[in-house]
Parts: C-alpha cells; sequence; structure tokens
C-alpha cells in the first residue's frame, strides 16, 4: 500500500471495498478492490480466488485488467485499471438517453469481450449493465469475474444455479438447472440489449418465482417442443403457471427498430443451444444497418457520477468506514491493531 496514494472510496460490494487511489511511481490512477478475510482461518474466499485466477489468464481490450495484487493486513488488495463510471449509470441518465448508434457501439464492445471469454473456455455468470465499465474515452469493459468458472460444453460437469443477479438469470437457471453452458451469458446479453433499447429492465422481478413469470408473460410459456428437456430440470414442478401466449416483441420494446428486435429475440429463447453465441451476433445485420455504430469520440464521457468520495481521507479509515457485513468490521477492527 505504500506505492499508492489513495484518493478516496469509489463504493463496496459484497466482497470488498474499491477505492481510488494514485500509484506513487508513475502518476497512473488505479481502482483498488480491498478484500478483507470473513473469518482469517479460512483465507482468501474462492470468489475472490476465481476472479484473479481468471483475469491472470485473459487479456482483452473488452474486459477490465487486472494489474496486480498484494496482501495487506488481514485482507488482499486486487490492483485494477480506473474506468470512471458503469454502463447502469448511463443508463440511468433520463436527460441523456443512449442512441442508437452509442448502443450498437456498447453492444459491438460487449460481444467482443463476451466472445473473447467463451473461446477461453470462460463463462462469466453475473453479467448487467453495472459490471460493464466506462472509460474515460468510453470504451467499454466486462469486470466483476467473482463468479466465473470454466466451463465444459461436453461430460457431466455441474455447477450452482445460484448466480447471475436475478434480473439477467437465464429462465435455465431460474428451473434450477445445475448443468448449463455460455447461453446462460447469451440471456444476460439480450436482457442487458433490451436494456438499452428500453431504457428499463425488461424483467425486473421481485423474487425467482415473478422473475420467471415475467420471462414467460413475454416468451409464452415452454414446451418440451421449444426447450427439450425442461421437464427434467429441478425446480420444473415446484410451481405451476398459467399457460401465457408469447408477447409480439414490438409490443415489448415498441421503439426498437425491426433489426434491433431481430437480434434481442435471438438472445431471449428458451433453448440455451438455439441462442445466438457472440461472435455470430456481430455479423448480425443490425450492426450494418444505418445508422451506424458511433466512434469512440461520440459515446458518453463519464461525467461526475462516480466520482470518488472522501479525498484525502486515509487508506485504513476508508476501510473501517465500510459496513459489508459484521463479521467483516471485525476483521477491520484487528487489521486496525496490528
Amino acid at each position: 500500500m505504500n506505492d499508492y496514494n489513495v484518493l478516496g472510496r469509489i463504493g463496496e460490494g459484497a466482497h470488498g471495498v474499491v477505492m481510488k487511489a494514485r500509484r506513487i511511481a508513475n502518476g497512473s490512477v488505479v481502482a483498488l478492490k480491498v478484500v478483507p478475510f470473513k473469518k482469517l482461518e479460512n483465507g482468501i474466499s474462492c470468489v475472490v480466488i476465481r476472479e484473479i485466477k481468471t483475469l491472470q489468464q485473459i487479456q482483452h481490450e473488452n474486459v477490465v485488467e487486472l494489474l496486480d495484487v498484494f496482501p495487506h493486513g488481514s485482507g488482499i488488495v486486487l490492483v485494477f485499471e480506473y474506468m470512471p463510471t458503469d454502463l447502469s449509470v448511463l443508463l440511468r441518465d433520463a436527460d441523456h438517453p443512449l442512441l442508437e448508434s452509442q448502443i450498437k457501439s456498447y453492444m459491438q464492445m460487449l460481444l467482443k469481450g463476451v466472445a473473447y471469454c467463451h473461446s477461453h473456455g470462460i463463462l462469466h455468470r453475473d453479467l448487467k449493465p453495472a459490471n460493464l465499465l466506462i472509460g474515460s474515452l468510453g470504451h467499454l469493459k466486462i469486470a466483476d469475474f467473482g463468479q466465473a468458472r470454466l466451463f465444459e460444453r461436453e461430460g457431466d460437469r455441474l455447477y450452482s444455479h445460484q448466480v447471475a443477479t436475478r434480473w439477467y438469470r437465464a429462465p435455465e437457471l431460474l428451473y434450477g438447472a445445475l448443468k448449463y453452458d455460455e447461453g446462460v451469458d447469451l440471456w444476460a446479453v439480450g436482457c442487458i440489449f433490451g436494456e438499452m433499447l428500453n431504457r428499463f429492465p425488461l424483467f425486473r422481478g421481485e423474487n425467482d418465482i415473478e422473475q420467471l413469470c415475467l420471462v414467460l408473460r413475454a416468451l409464452g410459456t415452454p414446451t418440451e417442443e421449444n426447450w427439450p428437456g425442461l421437464t427434467e430440470l429441478p425446480d420444473y414442478n415446484k410451481i405451476m403457471f398459467p399457460n401465457y401466449t408469447p408477447m409480439n416483441f414490438e409490443e415489448l420494446i415498441p421503439e426498437a427498430s425491426a433489426d434491433a428486435l431481430e437480434l434481442l429475440k435471438s438472445f431471449l429463447v428458451y433453448n440455451s443451444k438455439k441462442r445466438l453465441a457472440a461472435d455470430q451476433a456481430l455479423i448480425h445485420e443490425y450492426f450494418f444497418m444505418h445508422p451506424l455504430p458511433s466512434c469512440r469520440c461520440k459515446l458518453p464521457k463519464p461525467g461526475n457520477h462516480k466520482q470518488a468520495s472522501n479525498v484525502n481521507t486515509s487508506f485504513d479509515q476508508i476501510v473501517a468506514m465500510s459496513n459489508i457485513n459484521k463479521e467483516v468490521e471485525e476483521v477491520l477492527a484487528r487489521m486496525q491493531q496490528m
């Protein structure tokens, strides 16, 4: 930590506090993710290990770069390139809605990052606007690989279905699937695309049952014909829904162009194997129709939405101000006594 001057706290999540800092040696601005050990005897959580190992294996212009990792007190610090804001902040800016050309540009960058991850056998499993960081020049990068896993298209490997943020969770996960593929990321891509077009999340359920109900209302009640293996999913018989007729996507997002809706439909399908792969989506005609994707110079420039708070506050003071949970607070208190 002696190599950095902490400028302030950016935010905090379930696994740590994120701070803005300046590297003393060269003056570069970085983001420090400080992850305390919840229980000293348990060491680093598997979530943090996954994020570190995944980011050490991949390097792409649309994936956030992990610059360094080092221990500090009773925790560990991950050093990332600094990105001023994220896509969720831009989508909440009602005064400056995204233009279609800008949506196309962001979608291209997202798809390039997802295609790269999938080509290296990596499932992100938590794609959402808040995990799509926006740089000072408008470029988009995928971040937060805490739920990422290596996947196998063949074989009997099982995974947890308790992944992905609910609004972007694929229907197979909502039905408790333990065996799935990159389709879970592609569904999330569709939800993000729909949110950019709609300026509001497509499926905003308060719980898993409501979430599944919203999906069924939009796409219609699934059957074995359009979703092979549906009846074998662990939670299929736990709740019965009415028979819903599929909505027209034109009703779902009335202001979207026909090409945009065609691309959206290719992601939001029940059968994960029929969802359009990210590399194939990049050559969809949507991206070659007027208006063409914006150049970087015409993308929104991050404002002061994500400025670090508590400027000039010390590192330990900022970490101590976090309220992640009681266990972490106890650990942080021990850290300050060391």
